[in-house]
């Protein structure tokens, strides 16, 4: 059969879905160039495929640019055709940036932490996903018998993420029904964001060819464990060294990155509507799910909304070079730019602010009563989208990060997703979200 070997210019949609257009490869250097056409609309098509309340209705025009330095192409060997797509941007006619453009959002933030503190961004995404098996028994948490049931397909999905450009780090069962957890290695910037987004397109493409469909749903049943994003991050300094760690500071922090993450921390309720953007995302973000509920640092503390990770050495170059920060109230929902350009913005407003670093928790702030929380200044994440949009929407420091109506639109687009499941019993929203994700 004769085919037309075609690649897609794709954006991460503020739907965290991974939408866009395909042309000829050997129109690759004309449209790396010029783009394809896209429409304003697009941006409140969301999750559910309804279009929600747009302020652009009918009119203008777009244009999607692919990025050479965010292109893939995967040949899995077998009779598929190969996975091509390239990550780009969304600008006027002009070149302007786009004020719903993910990726601008997230290179405005990124130039902002290096105006404000002359450091750049490493981060690395870590997945939690499933594979949409009808049942698994029981006994196989972490197990070595629950990574062989899909060893065939992780070996594919590491090999598919080397042949993108990626650095594979582990495949593990995870603790969940069919769970799984993939990490690749820390990239700079923007990459860092293109690769989440890499990774959870290949996930689902491995786990069609190899039989199976995987979802990264928030949460698949309120019974049982969510599929978290935590989004490990340091500091560098321009000339490529470590910014993060100093020995003599609060829990090794940097008086930088200790700012940085006071900021996270205090507009945490404010962004959690980017990171967790999803109706049932706080479902997961419940104590004792090992998820985040309160705004806090947490030493090593898998409940702590940010955790300070361990290292493995005693040398003070390599714990400088390994130390980080992990960042775990976020989802797949979300698109990976959106969330970390929302995180940049908090952790750089607390740079501009010169807050000091917090106090790091060891303790199960569940515990306490609420006049205890305020008088140690925590707070209770949201425990709806509607709570979350709310403080989003309130917040006059949250709204000056963000370029022309992009608080409105993206309000109207999460209250477009929340009316497709108003009439849906509880149950069946659970399986939407998990189709979809």
């Amino acid at each position: 059969m004769m085919r037309e070997p075609l690649i897609a210019a794709v954006t991460s949609d503020i739907a965290g879905k991974v939408r866009g257009k395909a042309f000829p490869v050997s129109q690759w250097e004309k449209r790396r160039k010029r783009g394809v056409g896209w429409t304003p609309t697009n941006v409140q098509i969301t999750c559910f495929d309804a279009i929600a309340e747009s302020p652009y209705g009918a009119l203008g025009d777009l244009l999607l640019v692919p990025d050479a330095d965010a292109r893939v192409e995967v040949d899995f060997g077998d009779d598929g055709v190969p996975e091509r797509f390239a990550f780009g941007d969304i600008v006027s006619l002009e070149g302007e940036p786009w004020e719903c453009c993910t990726r601008a959002i997230l290179k405005k933030a990124l130039g902002r932490l290096e105006q404000a503190a002359g450091v750049r961004l490493k981060a690395a995404f870590e997945h939690e996903f499933h594979i949409m098996a009808p049942q698994y028994g029981v006994g196989e948490a972490y197990t070595l018998s629950g990574y062989r049931a899909q060893a065939g397909f992780g070996e594919t999905l590491m090999a598919a993420l080397r042949a993108a450009g990626l650095s594979p780090d582990t495949l593990m069962k995870e603790y969940g029904a069919g769970q799984y957890e993939v990490t690749v290695d820390p990239a700079m910037g923007v990459r860092a964001a293109d690769e989440a987004a890499i990774l959870r397109e290949l996930t689902r493409a491995t786990a069609i060819r190899c039989g199976e469909a995987a979802s990264f749903t928030p949460i698949r049943d309120p019974s049982g464990v969510g599929n978290g994003v935590h989004i490990h991050m340091s500091l560098m300094n321009a000339d490529g060294s470590p910014a993060t760690y100093d020995p003599g500071g609060p829990h090794g922090l940097s008086a930088t990155a200790g700012a940085f993450v006071a900021g996270i921390l205090k507009y945490l309720d404010a962004i959690v509507a980017l990171t967790a953007p999803s109706a049932i995302s706080y479902e997961r973000l419940t104590p004792h799910r090992w998820s985040a509920a309160y705004n806090n640092l947490g030493f090593r503390d898998r409940e702590a909304s940010v955790r300070i990770c361990p290292v493995t050495s005693r040398d003070p170059a390599a714990i400088a070079s390994q130390y980080n920060i992990e960042f775990r109230a976020a989802d797949a929902a979300a698109s990976p730019h959106l969330a970390l350009a929302a995180i940049v913005h908090a952790g750089v407003q607390g740079i501009e602010e010169g807050l000091p670093s917090p106090e790091a928790t060891e303790e199960d702030l569940s515990l306490l009563d609420a006049d205890a929380l305020v008088a140690r200044g925590y707070v209770r994440l949201p425990q709806s989208l509607p709570q979350a949009l709310a403080r989003f929407m309130g917040s006059d420091v949250v709204g000056t990060w963000f370029d022309g109506d992009f608080l409105g639109i993206y309000h109207a687009h999460k209250q477009g997703e929340l009316a497709y499941l108003e009439d849906l019993p509880p149950q069946q929203r659970y399986e939407v979200y998990e189709a979809v994700y």
